[in-house]
């Protein structure tokens, strides 16, 4: 089978999907002309255009979604498109084998499509809804201390041997970011900065910070000093903890840094619940 084969292969249900939602179309007008004006002139581009046939689908299927469902029969629309785009939620096909390869494609080109205009608005990054429903109050709490205060120091307790050439590690990681973001789980720190790096929001550099003031009120901590005991011949490594570019925009974007607007907005959320 050739390239262009596979790839019309792939597309086979797209022109199908477009006829669907130009059914739908004429349904609409008899219920509200205004939906059906925006999206007619589309519709007929895309019984040409496979791509932009699944385009128009989805967007059809958002803007209907505020009518009459069952009168406009979107609960079809979405079906068909359901079967165009593949096993959701990674999925896999009845076989077996994988996602659906076609329905993966259509995405990819979507995204392509989206990334050459020029006109797209600028949204946040998709990911941002998910990871909000993966953070533990605690971990808002520490992204916002990272936001605010920058990288925190870290240390790693280690024992070496008489020659001094190679050590043993006895604690990785301590930290005071519990404490200083007023965490209410201190104990679950160490899992609360596995799953911030987890989601891609954190990392644990090698490199300090520049402050050794830091390090020094760091080494006082009882944790620290009891860790030190246990070993005959310890040292401390320095280490920091602190946001990746992507932490750096999600926090930017979802985490209200200032005390003002937080207080606003957690006011807003309980008035209108």
């Amino acid at each position: 089978m050739t390239n262009g084969d596979s790839r019309r292969l792939e597309l086979q249900d797209a022109p199908a999907v477009a006829r669907t939602a130009a059914g739908i179309w004429w349904r609409a007008v008899r219920w509200g002309a205004g939906a059906s004006v925006r999206t007619g002139g589309r519709l007929a581009r895309a019984a040409a255009d496979p791509v932009l046939a699944v385009e128009v689908v989805n967007e059809l299927g958002d803007e209907l979604r505020s009518y009459a469902r069952d009168l406009l029969g979107i609960t079809e629309l979405d079906d068909r498109v359901r079967q165009l785009m593949g096993p959701e939620d990674g999925a896999y096909s009845q076989n077996g084998s994988g996602p659906d390869d076609a329905g993966l494609r259509v995405q990819g080109a979507l995204l392509l499509r989206a990334a050459a205009r020029v006109d797209a608005p600028d949204h946040a990054h998709p990911a941002y809804a998910r990871i909000l429903t993966e953070l533990a109050p605690d971990e808002a709490r520490i992204l916002r201390l990272l936001a605010s205060d920058g990288a925190q120091p870290s240390v790693d307790v280690r024992a070496t041997n008489l020659l001094g050439v190679a050590s043993d590690l006895i604690e990785p990681g301590l930290n005071m970011i519990g404490a200083q973001a007023g965490c209410r789980y201190r104990d679950r720190v160490p899992a609360y900065l596995n799953n911030l790096e987890r989601l891609g929001l954190i990392w644990f550099s090698r490199e300090p910070i520049e402050n050794p003031i830091s390090y020094q009120v760091l080494e006082a901590q009882p944790e620290v000093m009891n860790a030190i005991k246990n070993a005959t011949r310890a040292k401390t490594i320095q280490r920091s903890i602190k946001l990746t570019p992507f932490g750096e925009d999600f926090c930017s974007v979802c985490l209200p840094l200032d005390t003002e607007e937080l207080e606003t907005l957690s006011v807003d959320s309980a008035d209108g619940a």
